[in-house]
This record gives structure tokens, C-alpha cells and sequence, in this order.
């Protein structure tokens, strides 16, 4: 029996090396995001992680979970919990929690190489008829 992969269908444009790279997507349930930090995302000469692309990986995780074509984010509840530095290794873990018409809530925990939660946030997602930019 030949196991495939599920097929990304949202955000396909974004840079791996910016919100990560997806390592496991079920449509509708769940996925999974894993990112490197580099020295060109870091906010101060020691090497702290700016919490964007923390948010931006977990953001992209909790896309990625509900995964249809025009799925965008309404609103968010995030608690950075420890700080990133400069080569962590983070994983999103993202689950779909809640379904209801066309809203999704998602629930979003990343982890650094360590295993060590450095962020978790609620994500209100909704999926749309079309492109937010169609009219």
C-alpha cells in the first residue's frame, strides 16, 4: 500500500525560508512546520529572534491545517512564551479545534529544537468563495 503525501493547496508563494518548510499536512485536521532561524531574522546584536516569524511559522501552520485555496486569517490570540535565538531549530504543530460554516479556529503550539514551548496561540481562520483580492 503506497501512502501520498496530501497536496498544499494554500500559500503555495511563500518562502520556506521564511515560515518554513511543511512537513506533514491532513487536510482539514492538522499540520506540522519546521523553521531554522537565521542571523538575517534576528532583531538585536544578541541574536533574539524578532517574534514575527514566530508568529508568521505558527500563522503558516495554522494555514496549512485548514488547507483551502482561500482560507485567510480573521484574528489570533498568541503568547510568546520563551525567546528564539539565532539557529533554533522550531516546529508548528498546528490541529483544527473547531469548524463552523466557513470559520475555522486552530490551535497552534511551536517548539524549539529542545522541545521547549516558545509560543501558542488560537488562529480564527476563514475559508472564502474566492481570492480575498477577487471582486
Amino acid at each position: 500500500m503506497t501512502v501520498r503525501k496530501p497536496i498544499q493547496k494554500t500559500h503555495l508563494g511563500v518562502s520556506e525560508m521564511l515560515v518554513g518548510k511543511v512537513e506533514s499536512i491532513e487536510t482539514g485536521k492538522s499540520s506540522r512546520v519546521t523553521l531554522t532561524t537565521t542571523k538575517e531574522m534576528q532583531a538585536d546584536n544578541k541574536g533574539l529572534i524578532h517574534g514575527g516569524f514566530t508568529f508568521s511559522l505558527a500563522d503558516y501552520a495554522a494555514m496549512l491545517a485548514v488547507n483551502d485555496p482561500f482560507v485567510v486569517l480573521l484574528a489570533s490570540n498568541a503568547r510568546f512564551m520563551k525567546p528564539v535565538t539565532v539557529g533554533d531549530r522550531l516546529t508548528a504543530q498546528a490541529k483544527v479545534t473547531d469548524t463552523e460554516d466557513n470559520r475555522r479556529k486552530v490551535w497552534c503550539e511551536v517548539l524549539n529544537q529542545n522541545g521547549t514551548k516558545v509560543f501558542e496561540g488560537e488562529f480564527l481562520c476563514m475559508v472564502l468563495e474566492r481570492h480575498v483580492l477577487e471582486k
